[in-house]
């Protein structure tokens, strides 16, 4: 096995442990060599490697960024760009009652700091009429992955972020955003699971899907 082949099973072992999360930096090619010890040559290499795969992404000027665990990640993300709305919808729906659900008798005072967080922001967003914000807050990295999150079942939390730019689209394109930042649905969802009512908490996460997606096919 030559050098680069070893290195590529040594990042991508890091990877996948989560020593560089998804949407991480990695290390600059001259610390990477140092800390494994190789040339920067080979460390290139193997980075180039692992781009190709999909597993990293090399931006100009700034860096190489984790996209992906593994291949299995790059191929849903392939299948969820070809996907149809409604059926990007249906799945997140799912996701988002199991998701709901688990987090009513899960969650954590840590869980929900980051939900009001995520909510104050919403809010903000909602109200100045700014949709990429209002999307950001509502489906990208917060509110509903931290309702994924504060489930506590890693795999349920994975599939929410490998979906996240899907959905993020999804609800962009269908312009999901409430008058004023009024959002009673949201907020039924997070008193659900702040109260610890699961019952609640899955009936104000199926509202919020189908309020979004009243009155399309």
């Amino acid at each position: 096995m030559s050098i680069v082949d070893t290195l590529i099973i040594e990042l991508r072992r890091e990877i996948s442990r989560g020593a560089w999360q998804v949407g991480d930096r990695i290390p600059p090619e001259s610390q990477l060599a140092e800390t494994l010890g190789v040339s920067r040559l080979s460390i290139r290499e193997a980075v180039r490697v692992l781009i190709h795969a999909r597993l990293l992404t090399a931006r100009q000027g700034d860096g190489t960024y984790v996209t992906a665990t593994d291949e299995g990640q790059v191929a849903l993300r392939r299948h969820l760009g070809r996907a149809e709305t409604a059926d990007i919808l249906d799945v997140g729906r799912g996701l988002d009652i199991v998701a709901a659900r688990l987090a009513a008798t899960m969650r954590t005072e840590e869980d929900l700091d980051k939900l009001r967080e995520a909510m104050e922001r919403r809010a903000v967003a909602g109200r100045a009429a700014d949709l990429d914000a209002f999307t950001d807050a509502d489906v990208d990295v917060d509110f509903h992955l931290y309702i994924a999150e504060a489930s506590h079942k890693w795999l349920l939390g994975d599939l929410y972020r490998n979906m996240s730019d899907a959905l993020w689209e999804t609800v962009k394109a269908n312009q999901c955003m409430d008058d004023a930042g009024d959002d009673p649905f949201h907020t039924a969802l997070f008193e659900a699971v702040l109260a610890g009512d699961p019952i609640a908490a899955t009936a104000a996460a199926l509202s919020i899907l189908d309020d979004c997606t009243d009155g399309e096919p």
